[in-house]
C-alpha cells in the first residue's frame, strides 16, 4: 500500500506481536509481591504498565521519525526489558486463570486473559528474543532506504513520493516496468534469508503460549475458532463483482497500451495498475472512466487553487468529526505530530496514528502531500485518533479496537462519507459534477490473499524455496495479476510490501473492508439518511456520532460483537451493506462486460514485454510531470 499500511503501528497495542520491535528499557523495578488477590494484581499492572508504555511509545516514535543507528540499538536492548516485566505478568496472570477456586469477575478474566497472551514477548530465550527483534529491525530498515536509480545519470528514488508518483502518473509501458522490478530488487529480494529467520524464530515464541504458528496466533485475536473459514465465505461472497471490475478495467488497459502486452491468460500485468503493489486502481481512473463528459472525483487542483497547506487539510478532518459531536484534536497533537516529511534525516514515512499512552498525547505521522488522495488519508488517520481519544479512560488492557479489523473500519467508515460529491460541495472543494460510484473493489483479493500466504509460510505448507511462487501462485489464482517480469526462487516479492516487512497482520484490512459498510449504513440510519446507500454523506449530524461515541468508549472491553451491537444492531460480520453500495457499479459493469471476464488461475510463463504499441508519453524520470489522478475508487488506507 502503502501509504497502509499500516500500519507500521497503528496502535502499539493492536497485539503484543510488535511489543519485540518497538521497546526500551525504562529502568523501573518490576512489581509483584506473594499473596496478590486478582484485583490487586490488576491495579498494580495497570500502575506500573501506562508509564512504561509512555516511554516505550517515545522511543518508537524517535526511531520511526528518525531512523539512526543509535536508535535501532536502543530497539535491542529495549525488547529485552520489557519482555522480561512482560513475562512475569504473563506468568501472574495464568496462575489466576488457572486457579478453579478463584471466583473472578468476567472483566477480571478478561483483562487477566488478554495479559497472559503476550505475543512474541513470550520467548524466555533472551538471544533468539534479541534477534528476532534485530531481525525485524534490519527488514525494517532495508526497505526504508531502499532506493531504486532509474536512468544513466544517477537520479534515484525512494518508494515516496519518488517510485510512487512515478507507478501514478506514468503511462510509459517500460518505465512502469522498470520501476515495478527495481523496487522488488533493492527491497524484497535483500530479505529473504532475514524472512526465513524471523518466520522460525516468531514461531518459537508463540508456541510458548500454546500457539501452533504466528498465524495460529493472529487469528486467535478475533475470538473464533472458525475464523479462516469465514473470512473465505466473505471473500467468494465478494469475487464476482472484483471479476467484473477487473474484466472492464483490462479492457481499457488494453485499449490504451495495446493487447500485444497483455498475456492470453487473462490477468493484468502487475505494474499498469497505476500503484507499486496493484492493490488499489484510483490513480489509472482517467484511464478507465467510463462517463468522458462527467468529472472524476479528485479535488487536487481544487485544492491547490485555494491555497490548501497541510495544517489545513488536517483542520478539515478535523471539522469533520467536530461536526458528528467529537472532541477537537489536543493541543499535543499539533506541536508533536509528524505531519510532513523533514529535511535531513530518515523517516518511515508509511502513514500511522499514536496513542502514546500519556493523558492527550496523541500523534501521527505522515509525510503528506497536496492532493486528493492524502486528504481521504489524513481522514482514515485522525479516525484512528479519535478511537483512541474515546477508550483513553478504559483500562490499559482495554485500549485497543474491538478486535483488529475495527480501527481500521472506524477510519474507512468516515473517509466514504468524505468522499461523496454532496460532502466535497459542502465544504468548497467540488463545484461541478455529478454523483457517481466509487469503488474500493480492487482492494479486496489483495486485502485478503497476503495473510493466506503468510498463514502458508507460518505453518510451513510453503518452504523457503516455494516462498516466490506460492505468492504468484495466489496473486495470480485470486487477485487476476501476474508479474510484470518472470519472476524465480530468488526473488521475495512479498517482502516488497510494507506489511510484511514490518511484522503487521493484513486480514484485518479485508475485515475491515467488511465492517466499515456496517458501520457506514449504521451512521446513515442514525443520520435519517434514506437515498441510495453509496450517495450518503452524515456530515454535521450529532445523531450519527453518538453511534460511533457508544461503539468506541469500550475500546475492547467487550467481545467484538457486543460493540458492533453498539453501533449496527448486529452481532455478526454482514456483507449485504457493501452488497447494497455497490449494486449500482455491479449492474453496470455487467451490461458492459457481457460473458467475458474472469481470467485463468495459473499465471503465465512468459509475461509479454512492453513493446512499440506502447503509448510514450513525456514521463521519463527526469522531466516526468506528476499530475492529478482522478479517482475510480477510495482507497483502503493504513
Amino acid at each position: 500500500m502503502d501509504k497502509f499500511f499500516v500500519y507500521e503501528m497503528q496502535t502499539l497495542l493492536r497485539a503484543f506481536i510488535a511489543v519485540s520491535a518497538i521497546l526500551i528499557g525504562l529502568g523501573v523495578k518490576d512489581g509483584g509481591s506473594e499473596g496478590e488477590t486478582p484485583a490487586q494484581f490488576l491495579e498494580r499492572y495497570e500502575r506500573e504498565t501506562l508509564p512504561r508504555w509512555n516511554m516505550v511509545a517515545e522511543a518508537a516514535w524517535q526511531q520511526k521519525t528518525n531512523i539512526t543507528d543509535e536508535n535501532t540499538a536502543a530497539f535491542g536492548k529495549a525488547s529485552l526489558e520489557l519482555a522480561k516485566f512482560s513475562q512475569k505478568n504473563e506468568k501472574q496472570a495464568l496462575v489466576f486463570l488457572k486457579n478453579n477456586s478463584l471466583q473472578l469477575t468476567f472483566d477480571q478474566r478478561r483483562q487477566l486473559t488478554k495479559i497472559a497472551d503476550i505475543g512474541t514477548s513470550a520467548q524466555t530465550n533472551k538471544t533468539k528474543l534479541k534477534r528476532l527483534q534485530t531481525v525485524i529491525s534490519e527488514m525494517e530498515q532495508i526497505y526504508s532506504k531502499a532506493e531504486v536509480c532509474m536512468n544513466p545519470s544517477g537520479d534515484c528514488l525512494k518508494l515516496e513520493p519518488g517510485l510512487a508518483e512515478l507507478m501514478r502518473s506514468s503511462r510509459d509501458c517500460q518505465n512502469l516496468s522498470d520501476a515495478w522490478r527495481g523496487w522488488r530488487d533493492q527491497s524484497g529480494k535483500k530479505m529473504k534469508d532475514l524472512y526465513q529467520e524471523y518466520v522460525q524464530l516468531s514461531n518459537e515464541a508463540v508456541q510458548i503460549l500454546g500457539h501452533n504458528d504466528l498465524g495460529d496466533y493472529w487469528k486467535s485475536l478475533y475470538d473464533t475458532s472458525t475464523f479462516e473459514e469465514d473470512v473465505a465465505v466473505l471473500f467468494d461472497q465478494l469475487l464476482p463483482l472484483y471479476q467484473h471490475l477487473h474484466s472492464y478495467v483490462r479492457r481499457k488497459l488494453k485499449e490504451q497500451y495495446g493487447p500485444e502486452i497483455f498475456p492470453s491468460t487473462g490477468h493484468i500485468p502487475a505494474h499498469l495498475l497505476g500503484n507499486m503493489w496493484s492493490q488499489q486502481w484510483n490513480n489509472i481512473a482517467d484511464l478507465v472512466n467510463p462517463f468522458k463528459n462527467k468529472q472524476l472525483m479528485d479535488v487536487t487542483e481544487e485544492m491547490k487553487r485555494q491555497g490548501y497547506t497541510t495544517k489545513k487539510m488536517f483542520q478539515t478532518a478535523e471539522d469533520f468529526f467536530y461536526s458528528l459531536g467529537l472532541d477537537n484534536m489536543t493541543q499535543i497533537f499539533w506541536e508533536k505530530s509528524m505531519l510532513e516529511r523533514p529535511e535531513g534525516r530518515e523517516v518511515v514515512c508509511h502513514p500511522s496514528a499514536w496513542d502514546m499512552k500519556k493523558q492527550d498525547d496523541f500523534r501521527i505521522k505522515m509525510c503528506t502531500t497536496i492532493n486528493h488522495e492524502d486528504l481521504m488519508t489524513v481522514h482514515h488517520e485522525m479516525g484512528h485518533i479519535h478511537y483512541f481519544m474515546q477508550y483513553e479512560n478504559q483500562s490499559f488492557t482495554y485500549r485497543s479496537g474491538a478486535n483488529p479489523a475495527f480501527h481500521e473500519a472506524v477510519g474507512d467508515t468516515i473517509a466514504l462519507s468524505v468522499q461523496t460529491p454532496s460532502h466535497l460541495k459542502s465544504i468548497g472543494l467540488l463545484k461541478v459534477g455529478d454523483e457517481q460510484d466509487k469503488e474500493k473493489m480492487a482492494f479486496m483479493p489483495f486485502g485478503y490473499l497476503i495473510d493466506q500466504w503468510r498463514w502458508s509460510v507460518f505453518r510451513g505448507d510453503t518452504p523457503p524455496e516455494q516462498y516466490n511462487n506460492e505468492w504468484w501462485h495466489l496473486r495470480c489464482r485470486l487477485q487476476g495479476i501476474s508479474p510484470a517480469v518472470k519472476r524465480g526462487a530468488d526473488d521475495f516479492d512479498p517482502a516488497a510490501t510494507n506489511h510484511v516487512v514490518a511484522n503487521f497482520a493484513y486480514i484485518q484490512y479485508f475485515v475491515s473492508f467488511v465492517l466499515q459498510f456496517q458501520f457506514y449504513k449504521a451512521a446513515c440510519v442514525a443520520a435519517g439518511y434514506t437515498g441510495p446507500l453509496y450517495k450518503c454523506d452524515f456530515y454535521n449530524n450529532k445523531a450519527a456520532g453518538e453511534k460511533f461515541k457508544s461503539m468506541l468508549q469500550l475500546g475492547s472491553s467487550l467481545p467484538w460483537p457486543e460493540a458492533m451491537e453498539r453501533m449496527t444492531g448486529q452481532r455478526h460480520m454482514d456483507a449485504g451493506p457493501l452488497v447494497e453500495y455497490f449494486e449500482p457499479l455491479l449492474d453496470f459493469l455487467r451490461k458492459e462486460n457481457g460473458d467475458d471476464y474472469g481470467w485463468e488461475e495459473k499465471c503465465p510463463e512468459n509475461p509479454p514485454p512492453c513493446n512499440a504499441r506502447t503509448i510514450k508519453l513525456d514521463t521519463s524520470l527526469w522531466t516526468v510531470s506528476f499530475r492529478a489522478s482522478g479517482r475510480l475508487g477510495l482507497r483502503i488506507f493504513d
